[in-house]
């Protein structure tokens, strides 16, 4: 069987080639109805383009990268969702790279994505090294910072506000009678641990309390429930359990209040818990579990929506740092 042409598309949908070609590499320029009926004709007679052929002509495809840290998180999961849902709109598939917090995985990763000519990458950058992302840019890939904000007024980001977010959490844990604060993290390598401990101690300060009495740090090695539920019994070990905790995200927290429960510490009367990300297990826990609230869908919207600017209008656009503010949902995981 012989391949369908874009003529025969064209003629079907009864438009030009050029329009044609429009929907298929710049559907945003088209009218809804017609791309529509240029979709329709396009399903009907079976067409394929030759995208590797097509690429190799413009010197890159119709793909973009993303390069997360941990897509077992749920955070992460809502802000590839956003990203898809934009790459769509505008005709662009995704290549997903999970780097699993290990530098020389996203290195791999980073060169997959230039070796299938990404027309750019949005990226959560394992570490605080940003020469992963000259390199790309020198390869003229278009980058933005995903859940990590830009240092550099030529490059865009998109990132959620930690500091504040910290601060809530433990301003909130104070007003409900808390005196003595854990706060259970990852590496504090890790710019968002870094950052929500940084609010944490400001929020103590600004009470008036001192964060080296009040708060007591337990470093995890990873972010994920497992380890949550060590930091429990970590924390039952040492025969003295703090009045309240303050996790780096929710699957830590969800871990902790599955290793309290388990161990008949009541939650929040005995030790009041509040977890980070609002993912949707923290209202569907045992427990339903206080958490501050991110945008992660919208992250990752506005993200892609920065990528495909700069990628499709290199002299107009203008770079961009944007940074959203968190938002603590109460429930009853705290007093």
């Amino acid at each position: 069987m012989s391949s369908v042409s874009i003529k025969e598309v064209a003629a079907r949908a009864g438009v030009s080639p050029g329009t044609v070609s429009n929907v298929l590499n710049r559907p945003e320029k088209v009218a809804s109805t017609t791309r529509r009926r240029v979709e329709e004709a396009i399903r009907e007679l079976g067409f394929v383009r030759h995208g590797s052929a097509s690429s190799l002509r413009a010197g890159h495809s119709r793909t973009v990268g993303l390069s997360v840290i941990d897509i077992g998180n749920p955070f992460f999961t809502d802000v590839a969702a956003g990203v898809e849902e934009v790459a769509s709109e505008r005709g662009y598939a995704v290549i997903l790279g999970n780097s699993s917090g290990d530098r020389l995985k996203e290195e791999r990763n980073l060169l997959v994505f230039a070796e299938q000519r990404v027309r750019g990458v949005l990226i959560t950058p394992a570490g605080e090294n940003m020469s992963k992302v000259d390199r790309l840019r020198e390869r003229g890939i278009s980058v933005v910072l995903v859940d990590h904000p830009a240092e550099r007024p030529d490059q865009c980001s998109v990132a959620v506000n930690d500091v504040t977010g910290g601060a809530m959490a433990v301003s909130h844990l104070l007003a409900s009678g808390a005196e003595r604060i854990a706060y259970v993290t990852g590496p504090l390598t890790v710019r968002q641990c870094a950052d929500r401990l940084v609010g944490a101690e400001r929020a103590l300060t600004d009470a008036g309390r001192d964060p080296r009495e009040s708060l007591k740090e337990i470093p995890m090695g990873a972010m994920n429930a497992r380890s949550g539920q060590q930091a429990a019994e970590k924390l039952l070990a040492e025969g003295h359990l703090p009045d309240a905790v303050f996790c780096a995200n929710d699957l830590l927290a969800l871990g902790l209040l599955r290793g309290l429960l388990q161990a008949g510490v009541r939650v929040p009367q005995d030790v009041s818990l509040v977890g980070y990300d609002d993912i949707d297990f923290a209202s569907a826990s045992a427990v339903s579990l206080t958490s501050v609230r991110q945008p992660t869908h919208r992250l990752g919207r506005v993200a892609t929506e920065l990528l495909l600017d700069e990628c499709d209008n290199p002299g107009s656009h203008a770079h961009q740092q944007i940074m959203f503010q968190p938002e603590l949902v109460v429930r009853e995981s705290t007093r």
